[in-house]
Formats: C-alpha cells, sequence, structure tokens
C-alpha cells in the first residue's frame, strides 16, 4: 500500500524529540498558551519574514479573528474564492460580512487577478487570495487593487507554510497571513492549532485578546471574544518540527520533481509551478476527465489518493443562499470535477513515485480498464 499521507513515517523520525518536548509540557504543566507557544509563535513569524505571530486553535479561527481586527463585519463584502475549503468561506461567515466569488486561474488553482475588480463594490472591504495545494496566489496585482481601493489583504496561508513569491513568504505579504497546522498539513500539529502573522502591532493586540475572551489581563475583558487559545502541547511539537521544515519542503519538492518527469509525455496535467513561485506542494493534484474510474483502480492496486475539492463552495447546499448557480465559475468547476491529488509526503521515495505513475501511464494507455 502506498497512503496517500504517512504521519507514522514522519514520527518516526523526529520521535526522541517530539516525546522529550511533550514531557517538557507535562513536566511544567503549561498546557494552554504558556512559554512553549510564545516561543513558537516568534520562530514561526520569523520563519515567515513576519514581526508577530498569534497562535489559536485553528487555522479557521485563524481566518475569523484576522477578519475581525480588520474591521470585518455585517453588510461588508469579502472577495475570496469558490475552489477552497470550506473554512475559507465558513469564516467569512462568522463575522456577518457577505463572501464575494471571482474564479481561479485554471493554471494554479489560485485567483485569477484579472477578475478581481469586477467584483468590487462599495460594500467591499477585504480580498481573501487562497494560496492553494502550496502555490502562492499572484500578490502583486492583488496588493495594487487593495492599494486603489483601500482594500485589507488576508492571506489563506492554510495549505503554504514556507511558499515563496518573488522570493518572500506567503503570510508576510499582505497585511495578514493565516495558517492551519492541521496534523496532515506541511507543518501539522499532534492535534489542531492555527496562527496569524503579521507586521501590524495593532492588529496583533486585537488577535491576542480575541483569541483569549476578549481580555488583556485576567478577568479583564475589553472586547468580546473567544477560547481560541493554541494549547501547550501543540506549541511544543510545533517548534520541534518547524526545525524540520525546510528539509521536509525539499523532500516534497523533490517528489514533485519526480513524478512531473515521470509522467511528462503522458498527456496527464500536472501541477505548474509558477515563475514567481516557490511551490511547497502540500498537495500535488493532477487532472482527468475520468476521476472517480482512476481513483478506483488505483485503490485496487494499493496506491491512495484524495480530491481537493470536488465540490466548489458557491455549489454547497450551506451556501446556496449566496444565490450563484452551476456555470458561475466555471474553472473552479472544472477544476472540482477534475482533480486528482496523488500520494505527496515528505518519506516518499522514488521507488514509490515510479510505481503510482506507472499505474497512471498504463491506464491513460488503456492497458488498464477504468
Amino acid at each position: 500500500m502506498i497512503p496517500f499521507v504517512d504521519l507514522k513515517a514522519q514520527y518516526t523520525g523526529i520521535k526522541d524529540e517530539v516525546n522529550k518536548a511533550i514531557q517538557g509540557i507535562l513536566d511544567t504543566c503549561q498546557f494552554t498558551l504558556g512559554s512553549e507557544v510564545a516561543a513558537f509563535e516568534n520562530e514561526f513569524a520569523d520563519y515567515c519574514q513576519a514581526q508577530h505571530g498569534i497562535g489559536v486553535n485553528t487555522g479557521t479561527s485563524a481566518l475569523h479573528l484576522a477578519l475581525l481586527a480588520a474591521g470585518i463585519g455585517p453588510n461588508d463584502e469579502v472577495i475570496t474564492v469558490p475552489f477552497t475549503f470550506v473554512a475559507t468561506v465558513a469564516a467569512i461567515y462568522y463575522t456577518g460580512a457577505k463572501p464575494v466569488f471571482v474564479d481561479i486561474d485554471p493554471r494554479t488553482f489560485t485567483i485569477d487577478v484579472k477578475s478581481i475588480e469586477a467584483a468590487i463594490t462599495d460594500k467591499t472591504k477585504a480580498i481573501l487570495p487562497v494560496h492553494l495545494y502550496g502555490q502562492p496566489a499572484d500578490m502583486d496585482p492583488i496588493l495594487e487593487i487593495a492599494k486603489k481601493y483601500n482594500l485589507i489583504v488576508i492571506e489563506d496561508a492554510a495549505q503554504a507554510h514556507g511558499a515563496e513569491y518573488k522570493g518572500k513568504r506567503v503570510g508576510s505579504i499582505g497585511d495578514m497571513g493565516c495558517f492551519s497546522f492541521y496534523p496532515g498539513k506541511n507543518l501539522g500539529a499532534y492535534g489542531e492549532g492555527g496562527m496569524v502573522v503579521t507586521d501590524n502591532a495593532e492588529y496583533t493586540r486585537t488577535i491576542r485578546m480575541l483569541r483569549d475572551w476578549g481580555a488583556e489581563q485576567k478577568y479583564h475583558h475589553v472586547l468580546k471574544g473567544y477560547n481560541f487559545r493554541l494549547e501547550g502541547i501543540q506549541g511544543a511539537v510545533l517548534r520541534v518540527k518547524l526545525r524540520h521544515l525546510e528539509a521536509w519542503t525539499e523532500a516534497r519538492r523533490t517528489v514533485a520533481v519526480y513524478y512531473n518527469e515521470l509522467l511528462s509525455g503522458s498527456g496527464v496535467p500536472t501541477p505548474k509551478e509558477m515563475s514567481y513561485a516557490r511551490h511547497v506542494y502540500h498537495i500535488y493534484a493532477i487532472r482527468t476527465k475520468q476521476r472517480s474510474q482512476w481513483q478506483q483502480v488505483l485503490q485496487a492496486k494499493g496506491i491512495q489518493t484524495g480530491i481537493h475539492y470536488p465540490i466548489p463552495v458557491h455549489l454547497l447546499p450551506a451556501y446556496a443562499d449566496l444565490g450563484y448557480i452551476r456555470g458561475d465559475f466555471p474553472h473552479s468547476e472544472q477544476a472540482a470535477d477534475e482533480v486528482l491529488s496523488l500520494p505527496m509526503f515528505p518519506e516518499l521515495t522514488r521507488a514509490q513515485c515510479e510505481d503510482v505513475c506507472e499505474a497512471i501511464r498504463m491506464i491513460e494507455e488503456n492497458e488498464i480498464t477504468v
């Protein structure tokens, strides 16, 4: 079996470091926030080339609190994409604001910057680009539009730890950047976690209060806040894993090179790393019009795959109230119908990549019936 993700293999390589870090939390009993979380906030912010990091309980909470800190609320509009995980859109809803969608660029799966300006109204307050699959969105045009219309830019970097746009780390390019540390992410906790990074001291102060019941000091509640604190164990584990992130990222990029080479000339559309980007390959997604059949055949051959994402948000029943219909965002809809995520994790070997690609070529060449 070739797994889609192998967290056990990762743990095996850092077991002693992780166990020591967890034991440290058990010894100090700093189970919520605490010194390990504070240290991780500083280290991850520095890694992202940002001045401040605020740890929270999930990537969704990071988006939610970043929007609130930016002053987003009822009757406001936030521009984003429908081809993303639902949390991107849910976080906008949590503030009372309205998500306004624009389509993706089919080459990158990220926001089509040429479509943004037409979606702006007098209610628009922010642009929320998603660095999907580990590929940065084209940020310069986004920042130019934001400056022209006085909009906030909040990066959804949940899948893009360490990705770069023109040499600058994502998360530090807009006004704020939001990360998820869900276990399967490139930098994953042993549970849930998230972070906002920013250079803005006032946003930092607001988010720190909002994550801890709106309190600037214990029992002194300045804002109506939330219980979104990052746990001490997660901070300790993430500090260990951050030290390995660059090596893991280069390993992922090597796996992507293997896939690109092995699928070259096959006719299978593979990911395109843009000239401005350092793609970190959280997901390696190919495209096929026979996705369900391919997935079944690969599974039968012991190869696990995933689909990220099978239904664009504008077509989900939960968001039917936005009034969008099929055909409104054709590139997002086509991607949702065609993407198939291949196994991707740092410990994946070339031999395993060869097995995956051999099976795909046999399907493509009709040597295996789908």
